[in-house]
Parts: structure tokens; C-alpha cells; sequence
């Protein structure tokens, strides 16, 4: 027994003998000189002699039973605090009081069963027909609508019924279709499918009708019974400034061409870096296709964490086409420039065949330009030597490997020729291009190469994607360099680019880049057209015929 235990014990049997001192009747006061005896009431012996007590009633003995409760309940602990004591005997009696609880509760907690009941009141065969036909319900569960009747001999089955005089539709050109077989499918009968086709394509080549246009599409009266229906009118957007509509007039179908009026004004954005430049262009307006490419062409040149500060300016000029009827189209990337000190830091013009960004300040001449990343990672062992995670001995690690997620694409640093592009020892899925000048780089530990060789490849082109192949104990791409046959550190290199404009070109440049720096920032977004008086304003272009327009009555008013 705990001490606890002993000292509720010696408490309770003090509290005992106080209860029994103040039910006994006060002492006779004794004699001077006398001895003082306390008489304390004693069980009466029952003998022979002694009459039998009344027996207790039933409230009497709930009193008794309660108190013998009460008085266990105080002997022993049944709840007690369970962070204290841990491990006690105390402790083990209160886990038992308390998973005894729980098992209770557990034992007298409902189910979640559907309980049956009677429904409210009796239905027959003909109640439920009743309510079932007055419902709303599924077909798939027999469902009807309102009361039916039976038919009678007064009802004679039609010979014909009359059809719509016309119907209207809208059908979607899909990928892969063509126009004849899509309107064939939408009710049209092959000669009219073939005249339409016909009239098209005098106006727009059928390759050039983008998948998913809309064709609003009008269809009149059978010209005899069983035969398809005859075509009324057909509109649709044929480009983005071209409108085309087909109208039957005399019996024949007639092309009706509805040009557009746009506006091919390049939208220009500027602003300063701040704290960063994406969200400096973005909240310039910018696009985020328009950003991606700015950065990427301006990464090649300089460093957006180290060369671009927050007082520095960015300048982009994108392709932009706005119609008369409301539509945008933002086209590529035309010009990227940078600006330090309020003057031109870097100028690059989208020119040649390939659309790629040309400075404008190597026009003609060679460069050396320092090589990228080629793939989106970290450096995860530099170029030099260093034990070898596998072989286990100290080596030259004659290259730089980048970590990156298994798949991700792998870029060329530069413009090159593919010599090799197959399965090479240790390096797994090897890659190797030559470059101008006696410099080689090379790819290894890819996952799948996506070049040939003897193929020539340009800067930035995707030629494999990361694996572990060969000796690896991890996706990673193992970049290296050579130069003269040795291996250097690819970190260190620099591509004598050749001139990607010659002196026949470069007026041309000049002036399409003069061109471009004399558009205003925010010229694409004036207004299209000025207002040339009621119902002629920008939803009206030409040859949309624009006409009287209904005017307001608080108009009127103000005439």
C-alpha cells in the first residue's frame, strides 16, 4: 500500500472517532479527586435475553446501501488524475475506470441502419398508378407526365406531318476534318457541301481554316420529300480579318466577302527592373509568354541576378493585331533591350528566317559569347579531381554535373554539329558537338537522346533529357568541354559566334530597328478608329455596313 493510501486511511478513521466524541453524551462531572472514565456507546450483545431490532425498511436500507457507497467511493480513487503517477497502482485503476467508460458508451451508442416505418397511409395498385403518373421522375424509371388516354376510333393516324420551315445550327469544324464531310454531317446535301467547299476556297486555302471554328449555319425547306434540306445561309470567321458569308440568292449559292479592319501596331512595354523583373513586367501589363521570352533572350547576354539592378530599365515589343470587332492577338517577341543609365545596354532584334534575337551592336562581326546553362539544375560536383562516388578512388572529374528532375530537357550551349550521339561507356547516353574554333562539348548520363549525328543544331535546341545511365547513382547531366581534343573546364568557355547578319542585311536591320524604337509605349492601345458619328464606331469595319443605328431615348432628349 502507497503512502497515500495509508494517510486517506488515517484520516478517514480520525474523522471517525470526531463523529463518535460528538455523538456521545457529555461526561458526568466526577469527583474532586476522582479518576474521569469515558464511556463510549458499545454494540449491544445480542443474547438470549435481548429483544431482536426491528428490521430496517426499504428507504432505510437505500440510506445504508448509499453511504456504503459513498464511503468506498471515498476510500478509493476511482478517477484520478492520469499525468500524474504514471505507472501506479492508482494510475492503472483510473485507465481501467476510464476505458471501462468508454466501452459503455460504446456498447450503448445507435447504429445508423434505415429504421422501417409504416407509411402514413395505406396505398393501393390504383393510388400508386395514381401518384406515379402525376410525379416527376427519370424516364429510365417509368416515368410519365399528366394522365393518358387509350386510343379511340375517332383518332386517325397523319400521313404526313409539317416540318419547320427552317432550322438554324451551329457546327464545329474538328481537327483533322474537312469542310465538305462536316457539313454533310450537319444536314447538308453533297452538292451543297461541294459548292460551299468550292466557294471557300477562293477566298481562304482549306489548310488554313483553324480547327474549332464556328460555322452559323441556316437550312430551309426539302426541295422534295426524303431528300436533305437546302441550304439558306453560312457564317463563319475565316481569319482573323476576314469574314465570310454564303447567301442562296436565285436558286444559287453566292460568296460574300466581309473584311475586317486591323490593326498590326507592336505593342510596347517599359518600366524599371525593381526588386524583380518579372513582376516588374507583369505589373507593367506585360504578357507572360512576352516575359518568358525576354528573359530568355536577355539571359544569353547578361546576368539577370548579378548585371540587371533595380534602377536599370526594360524595354519589349511584342507583335499585336486588334480587329475592328474587339479581338487582340499577341504575337512573339520583336524587340528586347536593356537600359543602364539611360542608355542602351543591350538591343536585340528578332531577324532572319529562323526568328532568332540578333544585338544590335554585333551586326556584321564576329562575337564571343560566354555559354548558358544546358539544363535547369544546380551544380552538384564541380570540374576537377574528387573521389568517385562509385569507383571509390580519387580521379579527375574532367566535367560539371548539373542536378535536375529525371526528363528535364538538356539544351545545346551553342551552334554545332552532332559527331556522336549513342550509347558511350561510362558517360551512358552520350552526346557530342563540335563547335567553331576547335571547341567540343558533350552530354552524358542522358535518359533518351533526341538528336542524330552528323546533324547541325542551334543554340538552345533540345538534343536529349536527363537520366542515369552508365556509371550514376543519380539523374544528373555530366557536362563537358574540349578544346583541341583535352578536356577544359566547361565552365571557363566562351563561343566565337560568326555573323549572323552580313553587309547586305545590315541597312536593313538598321532601319527595322529605327522602326521599332519609334513606337510609343502604349500606341496599340489607343483607339482604333476616331468616332465618326452614331452607329459608326469600332464594331463597325469595313464592309460591315454600318448604317442607322438605334439611338437612346436620352439622346433624343439632348438633340
Amino acid at each position: 500500500m502507497s503512502k497515500a493510501l495509508k494517510h486517506d486511511r488515517n484520516d478517514h478513521e480520525g474523522a471517525a472517532l470526531a463523529a463518535l466524541l460528538r455523538a456521545a453524551p457529555p461526561p458526568t462531572p466526577a469527583p474532586t479527586g476522582a479518576s474521569v472514565v469515558l464511556a463510549f456507546p458499545q454494540r449491544a450483545a445480542s443474547g438470549a435475553g435481548d429483544l431482536p431490532p426491528p428490521a430496517p425498511g426499504l428507504r432505510a436500507r437505500l440510506v445504508q446501501g448509499r453511504a456504503a457507497v459513498e464511503a468506498l467511493c471515498r476510500r478509493v480513487e476511482l478517477a484520478p488524475d492520469l499525468a500524474s503517477d504514471i505507472g501506479s497502482r492508482t494510475w492503472w485503476r483510473g485507465l481501467a475506470t476510464m476505458l471501462g467508460l468508454g466501452a459503455t458508451a460504446l456498447a450503448f451508442c445507435p447504429d445508423f441502419t434505415r429504421v422501417e416505418a409504416a407509411a402514413a397511409m395505406p396505398l393501393g395498385p390504383r393510388e400508386r398508378e395514381e401518384f406515379r403518373s402525376q410525379s416527376i421522375a427519370p424516364l429510365a424509371y417509368g416515368a410519365g407526365s399528366g394522365r393518358r388516354m387509350g386510343a379511340t376510333p375517332r383518332v386517325h393516324p397523319l400521313a404526313g406531318v409539317p416540318e419547320r420551315p427552317a432550322i438554324q445550327l451551329v457546327s464545329t469544324l474538328a481537327q483533322g476534318d474537312s469542310l465538305a464531310q462536316m457539313l454533310e454531317r450537319s444536314g447538308l446535301g453533297a452538292g451543297d457541301a461541294a459548292r460551299v467547299a468550292q466557294l471557300v476556297a477562293q477566298a481562304v486555302p482549306a489548310g488554313e481554316l483553324a480547327p474549332g471554328t464556328p460555322f452559323d449555319i441556316t437550312l430551309g425547306r426539302r426541295p422534295q420529300a426524303g431528300a436533305p434540306r437546302a441550304l439558306e445561309s453560312l457564317d463563319f470567321r475565316a481569319r482573323f480579318d476576314l469574314d465570310l458569308a454564303i447567301r442562296r440568292q436565285a436558286g444559287a449559292l453566292v460568296l460574300e466577302r466581309r473584311p475586317i479592319a486591323v490593326d498590326a501596331t507592336p505593342l510596347r512595354i517599359r518600366g524599371n527592373v525593381g526588386a524583380g523583373l518579372y513582376r516588374s513586367a507583369r505589373n507593367a501589363g506585360a504578357p507572360v509568354a512576352a516575359i518568358q521570352s525576354y528573359l530568355r533572350a536577355v539571359d544569353k547576354y547578361l546576368s539577370l541576378e548579378s548585371d540587371l539592378k533595380p534602377g536599370d530599365a526594360f524595354d519589349m515589343i511584342v507583335s499585336y493585331r486588334r480587329s475592328a470587332k474587339g479581338e487582340r492577338q499577341v504575337g512573339e517577341l520583336l524587340y528586347a533591350g536593356v537600359e543602364q543609365g539611360g542608355k542602351p545596354r543591350l538591343q536585340l532584334v528578332r531577324w532572319g528566317k529562323d526568328g532568332q534575337m540578333v544585338p544590335a551592336g554585333a551586326v556584321g562581326q564576329a562575337r564571343s559569347v560566354p555559354v548558358g546553362q544546358p539544363v535547369a539544375g544546380r551544380i552538384t560536383s564541380p570540374y576537377g579531381a574528387r573521389r568517385h562516388p562509385i569507383l571509390g578512388y580519387v580521379r579527375m572529374h574532367a566535367g560539371i554535373d548539373f542536378g535536375a528532375a529525371y526528363g528535364s530537357p538538356i539544351h545545346a550551349v551553342a551552334e554545332g554539329v552532332v559527331t556522336f550521339a549513342g550509347r558511350h561507356g561510362g558517360h551512358g547516353n552520350y552526346v557530342r558537338l563540335q563547335h567553331g574554333g576547335g571547341l567540343a562539348t558533350g552530354y552524358g548520363h542522358m535518359s533518351r537522346i533526341a538528336v542524330r549525328g552528323g546533324t547541325r543544331v542551334r543554340a538552345g535546341q533540345v538534343i536529349g533529357y536527363v537520366g542515369s545511365t552508365g556509371l550514376s547513382t543519380g539523374p544528373h547531366l555530366h557536362f563537358e568541354a574540349y578544346r583541341g581534343g583535352r578536356t577544359i573546364n566547361p565552365a571557363k568557355i566562351a563561343i566565337v559566334a560568326r555573323p549572323q547578319i552580313d553587309g547586305r542585311e545590315r541597312d536593313a536591320f538598321k532601319a527595322r530597328l529605327r522602326a521599332l524604337l519609334a513606337v510609343a509605349p502604349g500606341a496599340a492601345l489607343a483607339p482604333l478608329a476616331p468616332e465618326q458619328g452614331p452607329g459608326q464606331g469600332l464594331g463597325q469595319g469595313p464592309g460591315q455596313g454600318g448604317g442607322e443605328q438605334p439611338r437612346r431615348e436620352i439622346d433624343k432628349l439632348a438633340d
